[in-house]
């Protein structure tokens, strides 16, 4: 099956204290046959990158405002003049506070809405088509 993939490489910061932070390449990532969910790569000094997979809704709302619970939490803000958004990861092995720049996030995030605008993720999966074939048989 052939499917399209938005992908953008970037520097987020991970904030150790209010003025202590250092970079964190990541890759940002979304695929037409997972529509609804984003990816996220956390290049760290591992073997393997450090891999994150939340809602696509739930990073388009943040840009704009606080949203989000539990795990995942997104939310713009500024530091030193620039705007940004911030990200809480949660996980039994701890927490992380992530600075993103809001320009990039928002310039992927509206490339990923061409490509499967709001509302339409479902057309992407076929389930339509597969159900169809087999009430058909």
């Amino acid at each position: 099956m052939h499917y399209t993939v938005v992908e953008r490489e970037l520097d987020l910061r991970l904030i150790l204290s209010p003025d202590r932070g250092i970079p964190v390449p990541a890759r940002l990532s979304y695929r037409t046959d997972d529509p609804y969910a984003v990816h996220v790569a956390f290049h760290i000094n591992s073997e393997h990158p450090v891999e994150w997979t939340f809602s696509r809704e739930l990073l388009v709302e943040g840009v704009f405002r606080p949203c989000g619970q539990g795990d995942v939490r997104v939310w713009p803000t500024k530091t030193e003049g620039r705007a940004v958004v911030l990200m809480t990861l949660s996980s039994p092995d701890g927490e992380a506070l992530l600075e993103a720049p809001a320009a990039q996030v928002s310039a992927w995030l509206e490339r990923t809405l061409r490509v499967v605008p709001p509302g339409t993720e479902g057309d992407q999966l076929g389930i339509d088509d597969a159900l169809h074939q087999l009430l058909a048989r």
